[in-house]
């Protein structure tokens, strides 16, 4: 029973350094964890826990391990002497939380990474011009496509563009060129 509730403490102090340090949940706090999960031990041996699983995850994280290199990864850990290693039960539990919390890390890292506001949505309709500006009729077809950009979690802000038949067939050879290149890059490789 002790094993199986030292799983479960050393997950949640897992779950809670991956809620603050990965998705900015600023209530949980060392001391937080500590009170909560570990009220034996003392300031100074929790701390060296919580340090080292701080840091195990981070290498684990910022390689967004798969599972046969985490696999490699731990049984390294457990190889090591001291209060430096792990032993097989942390291992475990580790290897399991990472398992369960790889893909939303990974998106919380991604999410961390972008500078700039990135393309949200896209929507595009075509019309008819109905009038040229100086009251001559046109009925000419023009695309209308519309653009969100932002930040996640931020307003939105929008760009609208207008191009005619002329200028979508320019866009769309430029595609075909670029898919193009990149088609040659990846058959070189």
């Amino acid at each position: 029973m002790a094993d199986a509730d030292s799983q479960r403490s050393l997950s949640a102090l897992l779950n809670g350094i991956t809620q603050r340090v990965y998705h900015g949940n600023t209530e949980i706090t060392e001391d937080f964890l500590k009170n909560e999960l570990y009220p034996g031990m003392t300031q100074d041996e929790f701390r060296v826990l919580h340090d080292k699983m701080g840091s195990l995850l981070k290498s684990i994280a910022s390689a967004d391990m798969d599972q046969a290199q985490l696999e490699a990864f731990l049984t390294a850990q457990t190889r090591k002497q001291g209060s430096s290693g792990l032993n097989s039960d942390q291992a475990a539990a580790l290897g399991r939380f990472w398992k369960a919390h790889r893909s939303r890390v990974r998106e919380s890292l991604v999410a961390q990474s972008h500078w700039e506001p990135g393309l949200k949505g896209l929507r595009w309709r075509v019309d008819l011009h109905t009038s040229a500006s100086k009251g001559t009729v046109a009925n000419n077809p023009v695309a209308l496509v519309e653009l969100e950009m932002g930040r996640t979690g931020e307003k939105s802000e929008f760009v609208c563009l207008e191009f005619d038949e002329q200028k979508v067939n320019l866009v769309l050879k430029k595609m075909a060129e670029l898919q193009e290149s990149i088609d040659s890059i990846v058959h070189r490789s």
